[in-house]
């Protein structure tokens, strides 16, 4: 991983072909990208190609019926968000409250580590739509595309700007916002809110399970099966950024519909663990749950009451003590 990581960076200094400018003297028919062999990707992912000013990229669209859109319950933010209830404002809780805002994201990049030479070479993003939920993944077949693929991401999120990811706030979004700025003509999309179910999903389900990752959680706790896919011939995480560099070297494109096919399943799997938590909420679906899980549940909601009533205690403080300032002055 460590040659991958500083092969990527390595990449990120030399000039890509045909690198979009931002003076907008580069269109779709000039991008270079516009001549390579489209047919044997495209097919293969089937996928279409969109054109914005700064060039091209593939997009691959998928409706599903499940997971299915839940019952919505605005406590739920209280389980999934980290926000101090202070800084919740009345713009940032009408766009968390309101489901038709969100946006799931899940990427796939060119290594494990991050940093300014790691490309973020597959976006796949998903929105609930028509009671289920509409996938839309955008890839660079070369790094000259990038500029193409940010344009286009930073549309979608003006459209639906409340961020559902897992572990999103660690690795992705500051993997995107350091790329967006890295293009210097493209603006970073301003969030109304970044929920990530992580630290939740560690809090409910570690102590049942031990490992907490979105593969696990999908096995034991989301009953895949149900909801239609299975990961016995998933691509392993590990090797998804050697077999981008491989197909940029000129070999099969095959295994990146793989990769697809992985992004894919994480965006639901995060669909769908949404659902999962948003339903320990209901006291009738809480019979059915785990002890353990609830357990959690009950312990994790506990720590963030001991918190906010903390937090309430030393503003009261403060406050009380410029009052007295305030009056002795």
């Amino acid at each position: 991983m460590e040659k991958l990581d500083r092969f990527a960076r390595l990449a990120a200094l030399r000039p890509a072909r045909g690198a979009a400018l931002c003076d907008d003297q580069t269109s779709p028919e000039e991008s270079p990208s516009a001549g390579l062999d489209e047919s044997t990707l495209t097919q293969l992912l089937g996928a279409t190609i969109l054109r914005t000013k700064y060039g091209n990229h593939l997009s691959v669209r998928n409706w599903y019926a499940t997971p299915e859109f839940p019952e919505f319950r605005p406590a739920a933010l209280d389980l999934l968000c980290r926000t101090p209830d202070a800084a919740r404002t009345k713009k940032w809780r009408a766009a968390a409250e309101d489901p038709e805002k969100w946006l799931f994201l899940d990427s796939e990049t060119t290594g494990l580590a991050g940093g300014t030479g790691t490309y973020a070479f597959l976006i796949g993003i998903a929105w609930w739509d028509s009671g289920g939920l509409q996938l839309e993944q955008f890839m660079m077949r070369d790094f000259s595309e990038e500029h193409s693929v940010l344009l286009e991401l930073a549309a979608r999120i003006a459209e639906r700007p409340v961020l559902v990811t897992f572990n999103g706030k660690t690795f992705d979004w500051p993997l995107l916002e350091s790329r967006y700025l890295m293009t210097r003509c493209i603006r970073v999309p301003e969030l109304a809110a970044h929920l990530d179910l992580l630290h939740p999903a560690r809090a409910v389900w570690k102590l049942r399970l031990g490992s907490v990752r979105l593969v696990e959680l999908e096995r034991h706790v989301l009953d895949a099966p149900r909801l239609g896919w299975h990961r016995e011939d998933d691509v392993p995480s590990s090797l998804i950024p050697q077999f981008y560099f491989d197909y940029l070297r000129g070999r099969s494109a095959l295994p990146l519909a793989g990769v697809v096919r992985h992004n894919g399943m994480d965006l639901r799997g995060l669909a769908a663990l949404f659902g999962k938590l948003n339903s320990l909420l209901d006291f009738e679906q809480q019979e059915e749950a785990e002890g353990l899980d609830l357990f959690g549940l009950s312990r994790y909601l506990e720590r963030r009451a001991a918190r906010v009533g903390a937090n309430g205690q030393a503003q009261g403080r403060t406050r009380c003590g410029s009052s007295n300032l305030g009056s002795t002055a």
